[in-house]
């Protein structure tokens, strides 16, 4: 009878299976190698939402730790910051793009929904498969949803660029600069585009503000005041029907992007981790719902440490306890957070112009992996009509309850098509 957890076995060279290990010198570089590939997005998405980063890399950390006990260990993966949940937390809350955000506990009852919600899926699939999911959601449909997004975010990608020449020409360069590290670096660099880009953004605005007088000074009176080690600043969750009714349905998109990294993980490793899946959409809702109680983002999978995955072929689970722990320790510096938060608005559009052009551009990634048929009346009619729904934040109120742009997409793609379903010929 095989234990809940694997035995991992010590490898020291080539590739290393999830249930194999590292030496504990490598495995501690490699943990710290992924903290640094999850920390751009990680902290951008919950800036974008008026979140405190730091709060959200500590719950990052705890939320992998959960995936990691719930999968038995055999799946490896960390779980970061999700950019699904911007849009309707905006719609939510009303924020209006920059400082912290005043009604963050609307949005922290409505990302626990969706934690609940994304739990109920995940206990179904255990029971019984993922086929129903890959039914509901083809891929016309998954692929409509994600780019959805992206358009969505696009408005507020555009109004954090700033309003003078040399704030959207630090945003612009910024953009530039995550797209020549992604295209022009090489080795693990080019698995830190967001990073990188972050970082020349934030030297171009120093220099311009701070040096030749172009803009507003960066502060750092606030990373001076700020305690080295120190609680996280958490925030209670304020349980709103409507605001739960409205960010709730991102679990839907959730799912679709975990069953799309775990299919990817299994290409990578060569194993079949399918009968792990509901097992792992549990441990995501329930890291999304333990982070949300506390003031920290919904959470997911990230593509990021995948990347770094494929270069190194290493997928030791072992590693990803380490980048927890480290993301824990960071939650801890009161003077870390106060740093990030440091980082200048048309920098943070900057990111925003690709991070959420990326997002758009994936849903036709999907439908060119899946070879999804355009030529069929179908497909076009389902993609255009949500893709316009989603861009342009068309929101429905049923019930009293408001649908904003992202879950009137999501639901009219799944509706659409199943209500047009093509006849068949005799």
């Amino acid at each position: 009878m095989s234990s809940f957890f694997p035995r991992w076995t010590r490898k020291t060279t080539g590739e290393v299976a999830p249930d194999e290990r590292l030496p504990g010198g490598q495995t501690l570089v490699m943990g710290i190698q992924h903290v640094v590939a999850m920390f751009g997005s990680t902290a951008l998405a919950p800036i974008l939402m008026g979140f405190d980063p730091n709060t959200s890399i500590f719950f990052s950390g705890i939320g992998t730790l959960l995936f990691f006990l719930l999968t038995g260990g055999r799946l490896p993966s960390y779980l970061g910051s999700s950019f699904a949940f911007i849009g309707v937390v905006i719609a939510a809350t009303g924020y209006a793009g920059s400082g912290p955000n005043p009604n963050i506990g609307l949005a922290l009852g409505g990302i626990i929904a969706a934690g609940v919600v994304y739990i109920l899926i995940g206990l179904v699939v255990q029971m019984l498969g993922t086929g129903w999911i890959e039914r509901l959601m083809p891929p016309v449909v998954t692929g409509t949803v994600v780019a959805a997004i992206g358009l969505n975010l696009a408005p507020v990608a555009v109004r954090s660029l700033g309003a003078t020449p040399f704030e959207v020409g630090v945003g612009l360069l910024t953009a530039l600069a995550v797209g020549l590290v992604a295209v022009r670096a090489g080795g693990v660099a080019a698995r830190l585009p967001i990073l990188l880009g972050a970082l020349a953004g934030y030297a171009l605005y120093a220099i311009g503000a701070n040096v030749l007088g172009w803009g507003k000074p960066i502060d750092f009176a606030s990373v001076g005041q700020a305690a080295w080690f120190g609680l996280p600043r958490f925030s209670a969750p304020v349980f709103d029907a409507s605001a739960m009714a409205l960010i709730a349905p991102v679990a839907v998109i959730l799912v679709a992007e975990n069953l799309g990294h775990v299919k990817a993980l299994a290409a990578m490793t060569g194993r079949n981790f399918d009968p792990l899946i509901g097992r792992a959409f549990i441990a995501d809702g329930l890291a999304t719902v333990v982070s949300g109680s506390g003031g920290g983002t919904g959470v997911t999978t990230y593509a990021e440490n995948m990347g770094v995955m494929a270069v190194t072929r290493i997928y030791s689970t072992l590693v990803f306890v380490v980048a927890a722990g480290v993301a824990l320790l960071l939650g801890f510096s009161p003077k870390f957070g106060a740093l990030i938060l440091t980082l200048p608005v048309p920098v943070v559009g900057g990111l925003a112009l690709v991070v959420f052009g990326l997002i758009a551009a994936t849903g036709g990634r999907i439908w060119v992996m899946n070879q999804v048929d355009f030529a069929k009346p179908r497909n076009l009619i389902v993609a255009g009509t949500a893709l316009t729904a989603g861009a342009g934040d068309l929101t429905l109120s049923i019930a009293g309850f408001k649908m904003g742009g992202i879950g009137t997409a999501t639901f009219g793609a799944i509706l659409l098509y199943h209500l047009l379903r093509e006849r068949r010929s005799s």
